[in-house]
């Protein structure tokens, strides 16, 4: 009878000196992940203060606060994949340090803006900040953690996203309540510095040790392509059509060039965009998963807000507290979705986060004027715990099916596909949001002066500010508008939960089913293809083939040892 002897233990990829101090760096890059993320929800908070003339505001338009937010918008999710390619080339560590400083100075200067142009401007130098943030913070943390423990590290990652989305307007309403407008932005040079300094201490540095010469053609492709598509979504949202020129002119064009950028990227010897990563299907339907979440999500969050406030009367402040369920649902079950990828696969994790976030648009059916607010908290709680098991097995899924070296390039994408999924799900669902409410309201509307039907016709908020301004009869339209914005909110809802449904039959069919036993070979793959692995599964050394591996060294040393 013979004693099997055990296995050696699995070779360590992390320098120990690294792997030691892991937890801490997570830590450290989280403050940079809050930040940014932060901002974006925290300014929502912000814009009826913003729009009042000055002292207390800076007098806004409705037009040039919607720019105070796109110009954030557009400049970061044009750069975002440029930025990922630099943070592989240069140093992830010195791309993430620059942009943390470029956002914390953007910051500053937005908070003592004294125009709106000056606000639209540094609020652009935010985005450019952010969008050397994203990129290089996930792969940091693919490089520093072995690949068992990334799904548990990404867990951590993505409950952190949903804790920021959800506090943001608590952490503005609180400031507002105290402070002037401007708080909302000073706020984060703090969080910059404290970041900065554990960065600078903690972070090591990482990059592609071949990274080839740099196509500057595929580069400036990328970046028009892209920035025309999110223009002309962000033109056909404001007007909620997209059939004027000013839209769909721009879409085209962004489509052609990012088309091209393709074409060209299949043909040249030095692509800064692998094309056949798209090839397996795990990774594409990955992708698409976030995409598809986050158009849904960020459609619903934007009329979320309207209905809190506008048709349930209550403040900024409040509104903030009932989303907390939606975070904390996450924060429990972000750090836990690895063990139902080992247990059910990727696919089923996936496919049943994406249905869960379905029935929750379904569950808005429930909600009217009068509805118990315990409902919303619910369907809060249960979107979140759907949003906890998209997205960390998902992200697990794209990155673990790139080499390490090209972790920026992989997390410029899947932050790129989320960021132009959002921007569509606002832009389309609030179009279908106001194109019904408009449709709802506008046979009411004959009791108004003539000069006012258009801009009361608008939104809610537009019809509640007419009758404010008007008064005596036309407070009639309150019911009527209320009633007509909940509908619209309804049948939003429901396209949103179709979107979602068609994102969870993606995810079934196409990314990874349960992981195989250790004693199962692994999936024989093409020389040169990168390995891709089931999320939340650590397969033996020897079923892993590494293309290249990272260039790994920690701080100080010098860059020539990488």
């Amino acid at each position: 009878m013979t004693t099997a002897m055990p296995s050696a233990p699995a070779a360590r990829r992390v320098p120990e000196p690294i792997h030691r101090r892991r937890w801490a760096i997570l830590t450290v890059l989280l403050f940079s992940l809050l930040v940014v993320v932060l901002d974006s929800s925290i300014l929502n908070v912000a814009m009826k203060t913003i729009a009042t003339p000055a002292p207390v505001g800076i007098g806004a338009s409705q037009s040039q606060l919607e720019w105070a937010v796109n110009s954030y918008t557009l400049v970061f999710a044009g750069l975002l994949f440029t930025a990922g390619l630099l943070g592989d080339r240069i140093g992830r560590k010195k791309t993430l340090l620059a942009g943390m400083v470029i956002f914390g100075l953007g910051s500053l200067l937005c908070s003592f803006a004294t125009s709106p142009g000056e606000l639209i401007a540094y609020r652009a130098a935010m985005g450019l900040g952010g969008a050397f943030v994203m990129p290089a913070t996930l792969a940091i943390i693919m490089n520093v953690f072995e690949r068992e423990e990334q799904p548990r590290a990404i867990g951590i990652y993505s409950g952190a996203v949903g804790l920021a989305i959800a506090i943001g307007p608590v952490v503005g309403g609180l400031l507002l309540s105290h402070f002037w407008w401007g708080s909302v932005f000073l706020v984060n040079v703090p969080i910059v510095v404290v970041a900065l300094i554990g960065m600078v201490w903690l972070v090591p540095d990482s990059r592609d040790p071949k990274p080839g010469r740099l196509d500057p053609v595929g580069v400036l492709l990328s970046i028009l392509g892209l920035v025309l598509l999110v223009y002309g979504i962000i033109q056909g949202g404001q007007d909620a059509d997209f059939t004027v020129t000013s839209a769909w002119a721009p879409i085209a064009g962004g489509l052609l060039l990012l088309v091209v950028f393709v074409w060209h990227q299949q043909r040249t010897a030095h692509p800064v965009l692998t094309v056949g990563w798209f090839r397996d299907r795990h990774f594409s339907a990955a992708v698409v998963s976030i995409g598809l979440t986050f158009f849904a999500l960020m459609g619903v969050t934007f009329f979320s807000v309207f209905y809190l406030q506008s048709v349930r009367g209550y403040s900024a402040l409040h509104a903030g507290l009932l989303l907390l369920p939606l975070a904390g649902a996450q924060l429990l079950v972000s750090p836990r979705a690895r063990h139902a990828v080992t247990r059910f696969g990727a696919n089923v994790t996936v496919g049943v986060g994406l249905l869960l976030i379905a029935v929750t648009f379904a569950g808005y059916l429930l909600l009217g004027r009068t509805t118990s607010i315990w409902v919303l908290e619910v369907l809060g709680f249960v979107q979140g715990s759907g949003m906890a098991l998209v997205m960390p097995p998902a992200t697990v899924t794209i990155m673990s099916s790139l080499p390490r070296e090209k972790a920026g390039s992989g997390s410029a994408v899947s932050n790129t596909f989320r960021q132009v999924g959002g921007s569509l799900g606002v832009a389309i669902l609030g179009a279908l949001l106001s194109t019904v409410y408009r449709n709802g309201i506008q046979d009411r509307l004959g009791t108004l002066p003539a000069p006012l039907r258009s801009t009361a016709g608008q939104s809610i908020e537009g019809t509640l500010g007419v009758v404010e301004r008007v008064g005596g009869g036309a407070a009639g339209l309150v019911g009527p508008a209320k009633d007509a914005f909940v509908h619209s909110m309804h049948v939003t809802a429901l396209s949103a939960g179709v979107v979602a449904l068609a994102g969870a039959v993606i995810a079934l069919a196409l990314l990874p089913r349960r992981a195989p036993r250790a004693e199962e070979p692994a999936r024989t793959r093409a020389p040169g293809q990168a390995p891709v692995q089931a999320p939340g599964h650590a397969s033996a050394p020897a079923e892993q083939p590494v293309t290249r591996l990272e260039a790994l060294v920690p701080e100080p040393a010098p860059e020539t040892a990488e």
